[in-house]
């Protein structure tokens, strides 16, 4: 009976195996949440291109990158900078503009009294922050020799990974935790595969209107998935409290969630 259940066993864990083995290495799912960092040192580097400030960071040969776009905090706040690190980690070259040019929002923006939020806004509108990004995106391709190129956007920057797998944009596939400041057109005119990740508690994108956009971007006729974290507020992509352990696993699985997504979809 011993050999029986032995022999049962190894026929159960077969499938198993041999997927695995046909695998290479690269395209193994990123399992292991350890290699997300949410505190410590930065790792990568600024570099000053044509006027942009860009962090770099992961492997430079990686022919698959990420485009990280920022919340409105930008490569400044270090929890940036730390889960740009960790999509290096993760195999992708990873690089992230500063999209605000040096002036970010404040840390505490409703703690901030001078800090108007519908100037700061209007001031980085798509027809000002467009352009950062498209160099950013030629930066990418005809410096670093990159062939494809996956968006990862938060709040502010998850409009962005809509607007930049449109047609001609640039982008092959996008991943948008808690995007703000979407409009429907946006969602409509994307041609490429996009994985969103939204928090049950958003201000920026109540329930009604999260519904209508996984309805929305399920008619879009792309690849498409979309996850809603319960017990989450905005910002949790990126900010989420780590000390309170169901903050901290939404965090980590919304970064598995965007780097399983590239591994298949890029």
């Amino acid at each position: 009976m011993v050999q029986v259940a032995r022999l049962l066993a190894l026929v159960s864990a077969a499938p198993l195996v041999v997927a695995s083995a046909l695998l290479p290495p690269h395209k193994c799912p990123v399992v292991d949440t350890s290699i997300v960092a949410h505190t410590g040192a930065a790792v990568g580097k600024v570099k000053d291109v044509e006027g942009v400030d860009l962090y770099i960071t992961g492997p430079k040969k990686s022919k698959t990158a990420v485009l990280y776009l920022t919340d409105v905090f930008g490569i400044q706040l270090n929890e940036n900078k730390l889960l740009a690190d960790s999509f290096g980690r993760a195999g992708f070259l990873t690089v992230a503009p500063d999209m605000f040019q040096g002036q970010p929002a404040p840390g505490d923006i409703n703690g901030t009294p001078d800090f108007d939020l519908e100037q700061f806004l209007y001031d980085h509108r798509p027809e000002i922050t467009d352009p950062i990004i498209a160099s950013t995106i030629n930066y990418m391709r005809d410096t670093l020799k990159v062939e494809k190129i996956a968006i990862t956007g938060y709040c502010f920057g998850g409009r962005y990974s809509f607007r930049f797998i449109a047609d001609g944009k640039g982008g092959d596939v996008g991943f948008a935790a808690h995007p703000s400041l979407l409009e429907n057109p946006e969602v409509e005119a994307i041609t490429k595969p996009i994985s969103v990740a939204a928090a049950q508690n958003d201000d920026l994108l109540p329930a009604p209107a999260r519904h209508a956009l996984e309805d929305l971007l399920m008619s879009t006729g792309q690849e498409a998935t979309f996850a809603t974290y319960g017990g989450t507020q905005h910002g949790f992509g990126v900010r989420a409290n780590v000390t309170d352990p169901r903050q901290k696993f939404a965090k980590e699985e919304a970064f598995i969630q965007a780097v399983r997504f590239f591994q298949n979809w890029v």
